[in-house]
Formats: structure tokens, sequence, C-alpha cells
């Protein structure tokens, strides 16, 4: 249970004690909101005194008198705005109008309780703005996350295009400065790992935008009945092209047709991003093993690789978004580090599962299991 700390100023000691009798023991509840709060009472009995209190205890609730000695509560009001202080104000006076709570409700108050008010009355007034104060700073508090995490996203796109983007300078100074002489072929291997990079950076902005159309809901699904073989079948052969320079085999094990309604598109993307994988994290001369079946009301995926394989520890970090594997075995392998948040993404929107399976050096398997319907 939480505490919501109220601060009363006002300058009449039966209206404080009054107050302080109501809140004892009284627990307000936000099923709503999955909140319960116990109140926390202080008390202030002038204007200065509560801005003393203000600064000192930092109340969630400010119940401030209209009227009051010296300072009085739209000064207080008029205070707390410059200072900016975070607390919801409640005007309280004995001499309500409609001016009244125009010129408090223009200074920042939140609502107006006038005297004589009963224990029910001062209740309902903190239900609503407790209920605005939870909601107000889980606002606040999910911007800032917002900014915290579009802040750590951009300072890693910026990081994975800085890198890249130096090594093709680089290159292209080298050739402009002529540094391996006149003849042109002596610039075949430069020439050559600038165009890797370049791919490798296609591949991260090709990846960037799959991620946000996937995340924003924008792109538009068009589910129909589909094969799962013949997809497989299609990532077997773009993944082929990667293969053969390293003599990996790639295979689909022999079966029937897979029905299953999905959005093509993004079963391919599924599909290119696990052979892929197992392509690029496999040994020379390895083997990438791909199966689909469909059994107990399930259609399922696999993609087996005889390749680096992982620890347990490599596991459980696998799907986060710039994740990539880092190790001596896999320092000099390219790649966005966004492909499998991609494919984690896309088998949650078809409230499937995905699961993996690896032994350092001797491989890993990916088993994708969506619902029979899609």
């Amino acid at each position: 249970m939480d505490t919501l700390k109220v601060l009363v100023v006002d300058d009449e000691p039966g209206i404080r004690m009054a107050i302080r009798r109501a809140l004892r023991g009284h627990v307000m509840r936000l099923p709503d909101l999955g909140r319960e709060f116990a109140f926390e009472v202080s008390e202030a009995e002038s204007g200065e005194e509560g801005m003393e209190k203000l600064a000192a205890e930092r109340p969630d609730v400010l119940l401030l008198d209209y009227k009051l000695p010296g300072m009085s509560g739209l000064d207080v009001l008029d205070r707390i705005v410059a200072t900016r202080q975070d607390v919801l104000t409640v005007m309280i006076t004995a001499y309500a109008s409609l001016d009244t709570a125009v010129s408090a409700t223009k200074r920042g108050a939140f609502d107006f309780l006038a005297k004589p008010f009963t224990p029910d009355e001062l209740k309902s007034v903190l239900y609503k703005g407790g209920k605005h104060l939870v909601v107000h700073r889980e606002a606040l508090k999910l911007a800032a996350e917002r900014k915290r995490v579009r802040f750590e996203f951009l300072s890693v796109v910026a990081h994975e295009l800085k890198s890249p983007t130096a090594a093709i300078e680089g290159y292209l100074m080298m050739m402009r400065d002529r540094v391996l002489g006149e003849e042109l072929t002596a610039y075949d291997h430069p020439v050559e790992r600038a165009m890797v990079r370049l791919n490798g950076m296609r591949k991260l902005i090709s990846d960037l935008l799959d991620l946000t159309r996937i995340e924003s809901g924008e792109k538009r699904r068009e589910v129909r009945q589909i094969d799962l073989r013949d997809l497989a079948m299609a990532a077997i052969e773009g993944g082929s092209e990667l293969a053969p320079e390293r003599g990996i085999s790639l295979s689909l094990a022999e079966g029937g047709p897979v029905p299953m309604r999905a959005d093509p598109g993004e079963i391919e993307l599924i599909l290119n991003n696990l052979v892929s994988n197992a392509v690029k994290y496999n040994r020379d001369g390895g083997r990438v093993d791909v199966a689909v079946s469909a059994r107990e009301g399930a259609v399922e995926l696999v993609v087996a690789d005889t390749g680096i394989g992982m620890t347990p520890e490599e596991r459980t970090r696998l799907f986060g978004e710039f994740v990539r594997i880092k190790n001596d075995k896999t320092r000099r392998i390219e790649g966005s580090g966004l492909g499998l948040s991609i494919v984690r993404k896309l088998v949650d929107q078809y409230a499937g599962t995905i699961a993996v399976a690896s032994t350092p050096d001797v491989g890993t398997t990916f088993t994708v299991t969506f619902p029979q319907g899609g």
C-alpha cells in the first residue's frame, strides 16, 4: 500500500483537526489503476509555514485555505507555480463563489472544497485528486521512459552506422590518394570491402524500417491462406546464394503442404532471418536443415544448423534489439543485431512461441510454433 502525503494549510485548528481525524485509518482504493493509498497528514497554520513545509516535506496533496493571515492562499498558489512544486492543490474556503473558483483554478488549483464540508465530501475530493495525481505521474514517468529509450535507440543506431561510415571513408581516401599506386586492380579489395560495409548499412536500415513498421502497427497486414512449405523453400533458395563458397548445404525435410493463415511477407521475414542466421553462424562445410509440419492443432517451423552454437548465458540475450553475440568465433560476422528481435515480435503477433536449443561448437536449433489458425 502506498502513502499519500497531505499538507493542510488552514488557520483554523478545528478544520485541521477534522481533516486529520477524517483521514486517520482511511484507505483510498483505485481498483482501475490497481493502487491503494493510506494518508499521512501534516499541518501548517499560515501561508509562510505552509511554504516551508512544502519545500521540506514534498507533499502530494495540498489542502489550502483561501483566506489566511499574512500570505493568502492565492499568494501560496502563485509561489507554487513560480517554484514548479509538484503538488495537487485543493482550495478550502468559506467564501465559495464562481469568481473565487475561477481565480484559484487560473492559478493552478485542481479543485474546490467549500466550508463547512463533511468527511465524505473531503474523501470524494481526495479520491478524484488522487486518481488524477496517479494518472498524471504515470504519464510523466512513461514520457520520461520513452525519451530515455528513444535516446538509447538513436545512440545505438548512430554507433552502428559510425563504424562502417568511417571504414568506407577510409577506403575512399585510400583510392583518392592513390595509396596503392596507379594500377586500378590494386583497389579491387578496398572496393569489395566498401561494398560489404555498404550492404551491412543497407541491411541495418532495412531492419530498422521493418522493426518500426511492426511496432507502430502501421504496416498493412494481408492475412490469407498460405503454404508454409512453399515459403520455406523460397527462404532456402535465397540462403543458398550465400552458402556455396563456404560449402554449407541447405535442405528442407520431405512432406506435404503445411497450410496456415498468415501474412506471407511476415512469415518470409521470419524464415529469411532464421535461415540467413543459420548460414552466417555456421562452420565451413556445415549444414542447415529446415522442417515444417502441422500437428496437434499447431504449425511448427524448425531451423537447425551445425554452427558455432551458444552458451546458456548467450541464449538469454538473444532476442534483444541490437544484440550480437560477441566472442572469438563471431568477431568477423557482420549483422545489424535486429533480425531475431524482429522474428520475436512477429511470432508474438501470431500468439506463437519460439524456442532455442544450442550447444557450443555443435549447433543451434530454432523452433517456432504457431496456432493452427495463424
